[in-house]
C-alpha cells in the first residue's frame, strides 16, 4: 500500500464532471481557430487564435507590442465580435489617442485601465468579450498578495488566474510581457509554461522593420515568421519582405554578397557587406546583424585553409536594412564578401552564395535549398554557387559557354568562371512545381570554400608552387599572391 505522510489526508477519488472519451469522439469544431484579421500575426499563430488559449507576446520597450495588439483587437472587434483591451500602463484616454493615430477605433472595442486582478476579472465578467488583451502582465497584481506588481509570486498568480478564466469561458487571452536585457521574458520561467503560445516581437531600433516569431506554440508550428513595418500611421504588414535587405547598386560593388536566409519557413534574400582595412593596432572584428562567433570562425578558416592575409587587417561586416542573419547557410556569403573586399573585386552581378563552412574548409549542404533557389529565381537572380551534392533530382544538367578569365567578367550573361565545373539549371523546385516566367538560374557546385572562391574569381591571379613544408590544403596549389599568403 502507498504510505501517507502523518497529518496529510489521502486524496479521495471523485466522479469527474466530464468522463473521458475516445479521441475520435471529441469534436474539434469547439476550438476552431478564429482569425485576428492581421495576416502576419495569424501566420505566426498557426492560422488564428484558438478559443481558450493564452498567448504571451514579449518584446523590448518601444518595439510596437501595444500598437500591434491594439490594431489586432480593433480588427477582431470589426470582424469577430466584442474585444476588451485592459491596460495597467496607460489610461483609457491615452489608449484612445493611439487608436486614433493608427485607425483602431471600433464600437465593439472596449477599453479599461486596471492594475488589480480582481477588478480586471470583474471587467471580463461584465463586458463578456470574445477576446481579451492584457497590457501588461507585469503591471497587474492581486490585492490578496503582498509585494509589488511584477514580482515572481504576483506574475504567476495573475497568469494562473487568467489561464483559468480562458479555459472556463473558451476565451482567447493575449498577455503582453516585458523582457530582460538579454531578451528573455521577464518574470518567472513558470510564466512561459503556463501559457499556450509564446511570441517574440523584435526589431532594430534604427529601422522600422519588425519581425514576429513564436518560440512556443501548442497549436501550431514555431517555424513561421511575421513581418511588419513601423510607420507614423502604425504597423503595416509586409507580406513579401524580400528585397528589403538588399542594396540597389547600379554596378557590382566589392565587398557585397547575397544569400537566401531562412527565417522560419520564409526565405529572405539578404545582402552581407564587408570592409577590410589595414589595422592601426590590434586588428578589430566588428559584426552587425551577424553572429560574431561565426565571423571569427569564417576568418579563421580563410586564414588557415585559404591562406588569406587577414591577421593584420580590420574586418567589419554588416547586413543591409537591419536584418539579423543567424542562418549557417550564410557562411559562404560572409566569406565571399570578406574576400571580395580584401581583393577589391566585386562578385558577379545577381550571384548568390549558399553554404555552411566546416572547420576543414568544406562546404556543407543547407536545408530547404529548393525553397531558397525558388525565391532567388522569383526575384530575378540568375546564378548561385551551392555546396556539391545538395541539389537533388529536381535539377537537370545544362551546359553553356563559361567565362574563362577576368577579362570576360563584364559579359552580358555573367556566367561563373570555371569551364570544368558542373553547371545545372533550375527546372522545377519540387515535383509538379514550375516557375513560369522566372529567369533561368545557373547553379555552380563547389565542394570547398577554396573551390567556391576560385569559381567566383576571388582566388589568386597566378598559381605558384609552395615549398615542400607548406603543401597543405588549397594553398598548395594557389601559392602566395596578392591578398593571399
Amino acid at each position: 500500500m502507498r504510505e501517507v505522510a502523518e497529518g496529510v489526508d489521502e486524496p479521495v477519488a471523485v466522479a469527474p464532471e466530464q468522463p473521458a472519451r475516445p479521441i475520435t469522439a471529441v469534436d474539434p469544431a469547439a476550438v476552431r481557430r478564429r482569425l485576428t484579421g492581421i495576416g502576419e500575426l495569424d501566420r505566426v499563430l498557426g492560422g488564428g487564435l484558438v478559443p481558450g488559449s493564452v498567448v504571451l507576446l514579449a518584446g523590448e520597450p518601444g518595439v510596437g507590442k501595444s500598437t500591434l495588439l491594439l490594431t489586432a483587437a480593433a480588427s477582431w472587434a470589426e470582424h469577430q465580435g466584442r474585444a476588451l483591451y485592459l491596460s495597467g500602463e496607460e489610461s483609457s484616454a491615452q489608449i484612445r489617442l493611439r487608436a486614433e493615430r493608427v485607425g483602431a477605433e471600433q464600437d465593439d472595442l472596449y477599453l479599461a485601465s486596471e492594475t488589480d486582478l480582481g477588478r480586471l476579472l470583474g471587467q471580463i465578467e461584465q463586458v463578456a468579450p470574445s477576446l481579451v488583451v492584457v497590457d501588461s502582465v507585469q503591471t497587474i497584481g492581486p490585492s490578496s498578495l503582498e509585494g509589488q506588481a511584477g514580482s515572481t509570486a504576483q506574475v504567476k498568480a495573475v497568469a494562473t488566474a487568467l489561464a483559468r478564466v480562458a479555459k472556463r469561458l473558451g476565451l482567447p487571452v493575449i498577455l503582453v510581457g516585458q523582457v530582460t536585457k538579454d531578451g528573455s521574458v521577464a518574470g518567472p520561467r513558470a510564466l512561459e509554461h503556463l501559457v499556450d503560445v509564446v511570441i517574440g516581437f523584435e526589431g532594430d531600433p534604427q529601422s522600422g522593420f519588425r519581425m514576429l516569431r513564436a518560440t512556443k506554440n501548442r497549436f501550431g508550428s514555431v517555424d513561421e515568421v511575421g513581418c511588419f513595418e513601423l510607420t507614423a500611421a502604425g504597423l503595416q504588414e509586409v507580406p513579401d519582405p524580400s528585397g528589403r535587405f538588399t542594396s540597389r547598386h547600379g554596378q557590382p560593388v566589392a565587398g557585397a554578397s547575397l544569400v537566401v536566409a531562412m527565417e522560419g519557413r520564409r526565405p529572405l534574400v539578404a545582402e552581407i557587406q564587408a570592409l577590410v582595412a589595414p589595422a592601426t593596432g590590434v586588428a578589430r572584428r566588428v559584426a552587425h546583424g551577424l553572429d560574431p562567433g561565426r565571423l571569427a570562425m569564417v576568418l579563421a578558416v580563410l586564414r588557415r585553409r585559404c591562406r588569406a592575409k587577414l591577421g593584420s587587417r580590420d574586418v567589419y561586416v554588416s547586413t543591409v536594412g537591419g536584418a539579423k542573419v543567424q542562418d549557417p547557410a550564410a557562411d559562404l556569403a560572409l566569406a565571399v564578401a570578406i574576400m571580395s573586399a580584401l581583393r577589391d573585386e566585386p562578385v558577379p552581378a545577381g550571384c548568390l552564395a549558399l553554404g555552411e563552412i566546416g572547420l576543414a574548409g568544406e562546404l556543407r549542404p543547407v536545408p530547404d535549398l529548393a525553397k531558397r533557389l525558388a525565391e532567388a529565381a522569383r526575384l530575378g537572380h540568375r546564378q548561385a554557387i551551392v555546396p556539391a551534392g545538395g541539389l537533388g533530382d529536381w535539377c537537370q544538367t545544362m551546359s553553356h559557354r563559361p567565362i574563362r578569365g577576368p577579362a570576360d567578367r563584364t559579359a552580358v550573361d555573367n556566367t561563373l568562371l570555371d569551364p570544368a565545373a558542373p553547371r545545372r539549371h533550375l527546372a522545377a523546385v519540387a515535383p509538379g512545381t514550375v516557375l513560369p516566367g522566372a529567369p533561368q538560374l545557373r547553379l555552380i557546385e563547389a565542394a570547398s570554400l577554396a573551390e567556391a572562391l576560385d569559381q567566383l574569381g576571388l582566388g589568386p591571379a597566378e598559381r605558384h608552387p609552395l615549398p615542400a613544408d607548406e603543401t597543405f590544403g588549397p594553398a598548395a596549389k594557389w601559392g602566395r599572391v596578392g591578398g593571399w599568403e
